[in-house]
């Protein structure tokens, strides 16, 4: 396998990305970091940059795939929620216009991936981000080591997949 895989956390203030690629000897980082609109600008202001800088690292990056994590909403929270869904429409029309495809994965799916149980702390997925990518840090903010956990989790499915076969590798999940 040889996939470069590019991982976004989405968001309105700070989006978090990294890039991976895989092959015979594992996964590896590419490059990471944030895209961070200004947050005093009007919505569409935000989004059109956002727009803008993930194109610069679809350029960069090269990925074959680009996965980001699915929408979800408290009942407390829908503002939030729509606010969201804005971000992750603009992201995947990047990606689109680059033709990468996209995946979408539940966080509970990344957690089972990448440390064995759906309820895993924050600490235990940064503790796998570093020692898959065998890296000596924490990639910092949590924003650039959610991005690269969904990369790795996306890997390891892919692995599933090609090893077992989609169906199951989808029973699995």
């Amino acid at each position: 396998m040889n996939l470069r895989i590019l991982g976004i956390d989405p968001g309105l203030r700070i989006t978090g990305y990294g890039a991976i690629v895989c092959d015979a000897r594992g996964p590896a980082l590419l490059e990471a970091g944030v895209i961070t609109p200004d947050a005093s600008a009007p919505l569409e202001r935000r989004l059109g940059q956002l727009h803008a800088e993930l194109s610069a690292v679809l350029v960069t990056a090269k990925p074959d795939v680009m996965v980001i994590e699915e929408l979800w909403s408290g009942y407390k929270n829908p503002t939030t929620a729509v606010l969201m869904g804005h971000a992750r429409g603009v992201l995947c029309l990047a990606a689109h216009e680059y033709g990468v495809p996209v995946r979408h994965l539940v966080h509970s799916l990344v957690k089972r991936s990448l440390a064995g149980s759906g309820s895993a702390s924050k600490e235990q997925l940064k503790r796998m981000v570093m020692q898959q990518l065998g890296l000596r840090t924490t990639p910092q903010p949590d924003d650039v080591s959610d991005a690269l956990a969904l990369a790795l989790a996306l890997a390891n499915i892919e692995l599933t997949e090609r090893r077992l076969g989609p169906l199951v590798a989808h029973a699995v999940r």
